[in-house]
């Protein structure tokens, strides 16, 4: 009986780890053919010929981009405007929830489901509006006409609510008859817990702003200003049947994530884990 249930665990076993390899095949196998298209050459990506990996590699494509747009510059800008969009949305979230979670104030609920029903709400919707209110206060063609729109996240203030719920009103309620006030509470009490989903948040705030375009699109009108997703809408403009060069601008504009997830991955995944969604 027992080597029975031990031959159907073992099978399970088996089947589950097939499965989760052939998943991740068909996720990462778009990231690989972006990889193999960017280092082979045009003569046999214009052959006709499908490879798995080119004959000969090359970085000629890489070379093109580079020579003809600020790519540097690009990258800058998409680097400056993540990092800060990132910070603040962290800690609007974090304050937030927070908030949510430990403070009794009238008007709470409401006010918590009200910020989750703007998640129903494509940004596409709102963009005149937005577009009306970065004018008015002077801020078009500036970074913070592409940072203050995204400076707070209801999808963000919901994970920071389910995960501060988990942590145990006893630690604050000690840390209060112990004259902390509420900043306190926070800084000695709140963050050091809260590890996890500031990677969660910073992450996927870093994700959503490094990979935006619609907005920066019409919120930046200088070229100097750019950042990498619009960038590569004027590669395809000029480099449109040039697929080496384009998946080289593509794989510029995808790495720097890939690695961050890779790095981060563990504190990613167990931010999501604890958020204690129910």
């Amino acid at each position: 009986m027992r080597t029975r249930v031990r031959n159907r665990s073992r099978r399970g076993m088996a089947l589950r780890i097939a499965l989760a390899v052939i998943v991740s095949a068909v996720l990462v196998f778009p990231l690989y053919w972006m990889v193999v298209v960017a280092l082979s050459t045009r003569a046999e990506l214009l052959g006709g010929a499908l490879r798995l990996w080119p004959r000969e590699l090359t970085l000629a494509n890489f070379q093109r981009v580079l020579d003809s747009f600020p790519v540097a510059t690009w990258f800058s800008n998409s680097l400056a405007i993540s990092l800060v969009t990132a910070i603040i949305v962290v800690v609007f979230n974090l304050l937030a929830g927070y908030a949510f979670a430990h403070l009794r104030f009238r008007g709470a609920t409401p006010l918590f489901l009200l910020a989750l029903s703007t998640l129903m709400i494509p940004v596409q919707v709102i963009m005149v509006s937005l577009f009306r209110l970065v004018t008015s206060m002077g801020l078009y063609g500036t970074y913070w006409a592409v940072i203050l729109p995204t400076a707070a996240s209801a999808f963000g203030i919901f994970l920071a609510r389910q995960f501060m719920l988990a942590i145990p009103r006893e630690l604050i309620e000690a840390a209060r008859m112990d004259g902390a006030g509420h900043i306190g509470v926070f800084v000695r009490i709140v963050l050091p817990l809260s590890k996890p989903l500031i990677a969660v948040l910073f992450f996927m705030s870093l994700l959503s702003s490094w990979n935006d375009f619609a907005w920066p699109l019409i919120a930046l009108k200088q070229n100097d200003l750019f950042t990498l997703p619009i960038g590569l809408l004027y590669l395809q403009g000029q480099f449109g049947s040039d697929y080496g060069a384009t998946m080289a601008f593509a794989l510029i504009n995808v790495a720097p994530m890939v690695v961050l997830f890779l790095i981060f991955q563990r504190h990613f995944v167990q931010g999501f884990a604890r958020t204690g969604i129910r």
